[in-house]
C-alpha cells in the first residue's frame, strides 16, 4: 500500500517514516510539509492512505481535504486531541496523537487493511475521472466535517454556486456547481433530475406521471422531486418504464 506523510515538521516526518519502516507491505512513496505540497503529490501518486497533521502554517490538515475532489483514507497525526477527537472520532479511519505510540499506529495499520481490499476494480477506479457511488469523500461546512460515501447522499440541490447534500440527518453546503457533480457523478446511481437537483436511485420510493409529460418521484424521506419533461424522456429510457 502506497502512504503520504503531510507534516509540517520534518522530525515528525522522520519519526513517522521510521516506525512505518517495521511494515513492509506500506510504502511511503512521498512526504509533504505543507497543504499545497500535500494537494500535489495525493493528486499524483494516489495513495492507499495519507497520514496527515492538522495545524500546518497557513492551511490546515482539513483546508487539504477541501481541496480533494476524491478523499484518500486517512490517519490524522496530531498533538491536539480535540481536533481529531470532536470532528472526526466516527469518520477518519483513526487518529494518532504526537508522540506516536508503537501499539496505536499497528492498530491504524489494522484499520487501513481492513479498508482496502486488494482488488483490482479498485485500483482501476481510483485512476478514473469518474466519482464511483462508493467513493468516500470528505465534506466541510463552517465547523462541521464528514466523510461520507457518496452512496449515502440521497440528493443534490443546487443553491447558486454551492450545492446541499442530504445525507442521514445533515444537509452540509459545498462549494461545487451542479453541473460539475453531474459529469463526475455515476450514472447508474445518480440521475439529473431537472436543472437544481440529482437524485440518488437507490433512495426513491415511487414515481407518478406529472405536469407537461413531466415526472414526480417521492424520495424515501418524503421529499419530491419533479423531474422535468425532457429528463423523464431519458428517466423511462434508463428505468424501462
Amino acid at each position: 500500500m502506497k502512504a503520504i506523510i503531510v507534516d509540517d515538521e520534518r522530525l515528525a516526518r522522520n519519526e513517522l517514516k521510521r516506525l512505518l519502516s517495521e511494515y513492509p507491505d506500506i510504502e511511503v512513496v512521498d512526504e509533504a510539509a505543507n497543504v499545497d505540497e500535500g494537494v500535489e503529490k495525493i493528486k499524483h501518486h494516489e495513495p492507499d492512505v495519507v497520514f496527515l497533521d492538522i495545524q500546518m502554517p497557513g492551511k490546515s490538515g482539513f483546508d487539504l481535504l477541501e481541496e480533494l475532489d476524491r478523499s484518500p483514507r486517512v490517519i490524522f497525526t496530531t498533538a491536539y486531541d480535540e481536533y481529531a477527537i470532536k470532528a472526526f472520532e466516527f469518520n477518519a479511519l483513526d487518529y494518532l496523537l504526537k508522540p506516536i505510540e508503537p501499539a496505536r499506529l499497528s492498530e491504524a495499520i489494522k484499520k487501513v487493511k481492513i479498508e482496502n481490499p486488494e482488488d483490482e476494480e479498485l485500483d482501476i477506479r481510483k485512476i478514473s475521472k469518474q466519482l464511483r457511488s462508493d467513493d468516500q469523500v470528505f465534506v466541510k461546512d463552517g465547523d462541521r466535517c464528514w466523510f461520507v460515501k457518496l452512496e449515502e447522499v440521497r440528493l443534490f440541490e443546487s443553491e447558486g454556486n454551492y450545492v446541499r447534500l442530504f445525507f442521514r440527518e445533515n444537509k452540509p453546503l459545498i462549494l461545487k456547481t451542479l453541473n460539475y457533480l453531474d459529469e463526475r457523478l455515476d450514472s447508474k446511481t445518480f440521475f439529473r433530475a431537472n436543472r437544481k437537483h440529482i437524485i440518488n436511485l437507490k433512495y426513491i420510493e415511487n414515481i407518478e406521471p406529472w405536469l407537461n409529460g413531466g415526472l414526480l418521484v417521492k424520495m424515501k424521506d418524503g421529499k419530491k422531486i419533479e423531474v422535468s419533461r425532457r429528463q423523464s424522456i431519458k428517466f423511462k429510457e434508463m428505468l424501462s418504464l
